[in-house]
């Protein structure tokens, strides 16, 4: 009977993993083949963090069914935490198999301490309320990033909140990070190579926390709290467990986005709530809960704009018009009905039925 219940979860990952790596290997071929434009080219790295960004923050919206709209703060955290390590260690780590593993390892670390901590008192609020906190944290993040100047010199490591004067660096001192202008230099490690096998490792553990007794425990408290709670179920350890795997989760993606760019700055547009908000977009177009739905809507999501870059001034509206159809398509009860009342599944199924019937 187990057996039996877990078969059909288990294939669905397995198409998961299968059609990721598909897309990857027609990818990169597209790219050795020099098929692909160096627009398209140089959108793979952004498209895999999203992926990670959509798929982590649905562990937390669809699976834990919390609305939590400031996953961009974890990302900022992850980002500016492994920079700052890599631009440290630029010169004494020149192998980039060292130095890119432990920038992913602090990044996720320093993520998912600020997930736990943030968690304890935010997660006993519900709904709206929570949306708001959370909301206010990622905003938090990114305005305390653009105040602060770290600077270092023989000295040591200098710190000041007023500008970069302030550090009182000597002549051959270096500023790291410098209030709104960031950190600069940062090594460009990521590639979509890496990306990929990142994309794949946040599949992994999403994947195997949804199938395993804690992601029952997890979808318990999503569908009915009071039923999970009289049952014995911890619903402040689950619920810590879920937005500090998220969290930490974000953090990967933001290593993998900073190490992309040479000038790493905190804006409303790469850290702030318009990063946030477009996540969510990418999960709830994906279906709350579905892995699968969350990749594919980063991927087009990601793309399309670019692909309509071309049509200038109308890009943004039929951008805005396409993503109200696709909600519509995915979100109402008519069509959903229409999709399953003519999808293959349904097709092949009633086909061997009047077979088995013959």
């Amino acid at each position: 009977m187990k057996l039996k219940a877990i078969q059909p979860a288990f294939r669905k990952n397995i198409i998961t993993y299968v059609v990721v790596i598909a897309a990857f290997i027609l990818m990169q071929l597209l790219v050795m083949t020099g098929s692909l434009s160096s627009q398209m080219t140089g959108l793979l790295v952004p498209v895999c963090t999203y992926i990670i960004m959509a798929v982590s923050l649905n562990l937390t919206v669809g699976i834990l069914g919390e609305l939590s709209l400031g996953h961009a703060g974890f990302m900022c955290i992850g980002a500016f935490a492994s920079s700052f390590f890599s631009v440290c260690t630029a010169d004494t780590l020149t192998s980039v198999w060292i130095r890119f593993p432990l920038a992913l390892l602090i990044g996720a670390l320093a993520a998912a301490v600020f997930g736990l901590l943030i968690g304890i008192p935010v997660l006993r609020l519900r709904g709206d309320y929570l949306a708001i906190v959370t909301l206010a944290f990622g905003e938090i993040i990114k305005n305390l990033v653009n105040v602060i100047y770290v600077g270092r010199d023989g000295e040591g490591f200098h710190f000041a909140i007023t500008s970069a004067s302030n550090l009182q660096l000597e002549p051959d001192g270096q500023i790291i990070i410098n209030g709104p202008m960031g950190i600069t230099g940062t090594p460009n490690d990521s590639s979509f190579i890496i990306g990929f096998v990142l994309v794949l490792l946040t599949l992994v553990i999403v994947l195997n926390i949804i199938g395993s007794r804690t992601g029952r425990a997890v979808m318990s408290i999503r569908d009915n709290r009071i039923a999970a709670e009289s049952v014995g179920i911890n619903i402040t350890k689950y619920k810590l467990l879920a937005f500090t795997v998220s969290a930490a989760l974000a953090g990967i993606a933001g290593v993998l986005y900073s190490h992309n760019l040479n000038n790493l700055s905190a804006t409303t547009n790469n850290f702030g709530y318009n990063m946030s908000i477009t996540v969510l977009v990418f999960v709830v177009l994906g279906g709350m809960g579905n892995i699968r739905g969350s990749i594919i809507a980063a991927v087009i999501l990601t793309v399309l704009p670019e692909l309509l870059r071309g049509l200038n001034t109308y890009r943004m509206l039929i951008y805005s018009l396409l993503l109200i159809i696709l909600m519509i398509f995915s979100s109402n009860p008519t069509m959903i009905a229409l999709r399953e009342k003519y999808s293959p599944k349904k097709w092949l199924r009633t086909r061997r039925e009047k077979k088995g019937a013959e």
